[in-house]
This record gives C-alpha cells, sequence and structure tokens, in this order.
C-alpha cells in the first residue's frame, strides 16, 4: 500500500464564530428588535403620562361591575380581529398565533400612526405562515374595506333608529364640510394624475387590484371565510363601541346606550384620517366632543373617554408590547 499525502483543506479566515453561526460579541438583530417595542411603550408613556394618570384615577370612583364587563368587552375585540384575518385569506392559519398576533398588532397600532402598526404585524404574520406577499396584502386590504364598510354600516343603522342621537354639527361644523370636501376631491384628483403620469406605478397599482379582486372572489366562494370576514368586521366596532357604554353607565354618563354607540362611531369615523400613533388625542377629543354632543355633560363626558382610553390602550399595551417582542423573537413574525 502507498501512502498519498492529502491536501490541507482552506483554513477559512476570520473571527470563530458561536455553534449557532453567530460571530461572538454580535448581538442578534431580532434581540434588538424584541425591545424596540418596550422603548416605544416608554416614549409615549411618558409623553401622555399626565392623561393616563388623570384616567387612571377615574377608574377609582367607577362601579366595578361595569368595568369588569367593559374590559370582556374589550378582550372579544382581539378575538373578533382575528376572526376577520382569518376570514380575509384562503389558508387556514394557526388559531394561537393568530390571537396572540392581534392582540400584539393593537399594541404596535398605538405605537405608530394609525393602522399602519397593526397592517405591518400581519403583513409580516401571513407571509411567514406561507401566504405569498402579494395574496398577503391584498388580504389586508379586503380587511381594511370590510372593516371600513361595516362601521359605517353600524353608523348608518344607527342614526337612522335613533336620529336624534347626535347632533353632528358639533362633531363636523358646516364650516368644515366644504373645505374637507375640496381636499378629498383634490387627493382624488392628483392621485389619478399621478397614475397617469407614472407607468411603472400604475402598472403595479393595477397588478396588486387584479390581485386584490382576485383574493375577494376566493374569499366569498367559500361560505365559512366570508361569514368570517363580515361577521368580525361588525362585531370589532360593536365590540369597541359596547366598552365605551358600560364604562359609560360605571361612571353614569346621562346618555343613552344608542347616544354613546353614535358617538363613538362617529368620532372614530371622524379621527379615521389623524395619522396619529393609535389615535392618542385625536380620539380623546372626538369621542368627548361627540359625547357632549349627545347631551353628556363635559366634565364627566371627559372622564369617561380617559377611563375607556386607560382600558382599551393603556393597560394592554405593556403585555401587547411585550407579546410582540416575544413573536419577534420567536420569529412568527
Amino acid at each position: 500500500m502507498t501512502a498519498v499525502q492529502l491536501p490541507e483543506l482552506p483554513t477559512r479566515s476570520g473571527p470563530p464564530r458561536s455553534p449557532e453561526g453567530r460571530l461572538p460579541g454580535r448581538v442578534p438583530v431580532r434581540r434588538v428588535l424584541c425591545l424596540v417595542p418596550l422603548a416605544l411603550v416608554a416614549v409615549v408613556a411618558v409623553r401622555h403620562r399626565s392623561v393616563l394618570a388623570e384616567g387612571l384615577g377615574q377608574l377609582q370612583h367607577a362601579e366595578w361591575p361595569w368595568l369588569l364587563a367593559a374590559v370582556g368587552a374589550t378582550c372579544l375585540t382581539w378575538v373578533a380581529a382575528a376572526v376577520t384575518r382569518q376570514g380575509a385569506v384562503v389558508e387556514r392559519l394557526p388559531r394561537r398565533r393568530l390571537l396572540a398576533t392581534q392582540f400584539a398588532a393593537g399594541a404596535a397600532n398605538h405605537l405608530l400612526p394609525t393602522g399602519l402598526g397593526a397592517s405591518a404585524v400581519n403583513l409580516r404574520f401571513m407571509t411567514v405562515c406561507g401566504v405569498p406577499l402579494a395574496r398577503s396584502s391584498a388580504a389586508l386590504a379586503l380587511y381594511l374595506l370590510a372593516e371600513c364598510v361595516a362601521r359605517l354600516t353600524l353608523l348608518a343603522a344607527l342614526l337612522l333608529a335613533f336620529p336624534g342621537a347626535l347632533r353632528l354639527g358639533a362633531l363636523l361644523p358646516e364650516a368644515a364640510a366644504g373645505p374637507l370636501l375640496a381636499v378629498a376631491v383634490g387627493a382624488v384628483v392628483v392621485a389619478g394624475l399621478v397614475l397617469l403620469a407614472v407607468r411603472r406605478l400604475r402598472t403595479a397599482v393595477l397588478a396588486f387590484l387584479r390581485a386584490a379582486l382576485g383574493e375577494a372572489r376566493s374569499v366569498h366562494a367559500r361560505p365559512s371565510r366570508a361569514l368570517a370576514l363580515w361577521g368580525g368586521s361588525f362585531a370589532f366596532p360593536a365590540l369597541q363601541a359596547t366598552g365605551l357604554v358600560l364604562v359609560g353607565q360605571a361612571l353614569g354618563l346621562p346618555v343613552s346606550p344608542a347616544g354613546m354607540a353614535v358617538a363613538y362611531l362617529a368620532a372614530t369615523v371622524a379621527v379615521a384620517l389623524v395619522p396619529t400613533p393609535g389615535g392618542l388625542g385625536s380620539v380623546e377629543a372626538a369621542l368627548v366632543v361627540a359625547l357632549v354632543a349627545a347631551g353628556g355633560p363635559a366634565a364627566v363626558a371627559t372622564a369617561v373617554v380617559l377611563a375607556f382610553r386607560v382600558i382599551t390602550v393603556w393597560l394592554p399595551l405593556l403585555p401587547g408590547a411585550l407579546t410582540l417582542g416575544a413573536l419577534v423573537r420567536w420569529k412568527v413574525i
């Protein structure tokens, strides 16, 4: 036998790596990202510390059975959101992770401009679950459209059933209707001109619309998905309005339940285009104005709004941020 000398294997240059493949001393990106929500919570809490403290003070004078019911209604909103998200996509999504994602998305929605945080979280969740990006975006658009239609339908139905429940002129003065309409028409015209001028943008928009229409047809071809989509879309704003009604009952607001529900729906529709994180500031102001327009005293209406926002925003914010960080760390999103 003849001994043959094997060639030496090339050695890899650079610093040694850990068994997981990471360079020693380098902090994983996901570990940093999971801390970002907590930092944002701290920033938002410091900026709105006076509102948070006053809202917690109002809860001390409320009737606790009504408040517990309001907390229960708030928890059910995440279930309704999960049902709607499942109804907007044909693929079956993992239920527990979907529900946890909606809880985390609620926190993200209050830390980023309205709608952006929840949309980003859910878009990432669907792509991780294997839904292609184009169809995930189409499902997201379908969800937003269904939620908007359901909210406006509920508001219109309550206004027809209880025409004197709210003086809309107090929430939207007549002098502001003309400028708002002009701005809306101008925005549509500018968007149309941009689409006509930029061919690549027009091609991308048309491709997205085709994907969205195809996704909508596929969803509505399955009765279970269509029921989940529209049932969850109507349940979500109804549960939110129910939470405000229960807080109003807890603090003795002299406004009928229908009036409080109309006030909530009208206020949230009015501030839908305000790009503030979770509507912080704008929602409170609009809700106080709407409740006063429905016949409530300004002081009690302010107390109700502050207590309501503590229950629906501030109490779930920290655990929601922790859940968001955990989902990032576990690569669920």
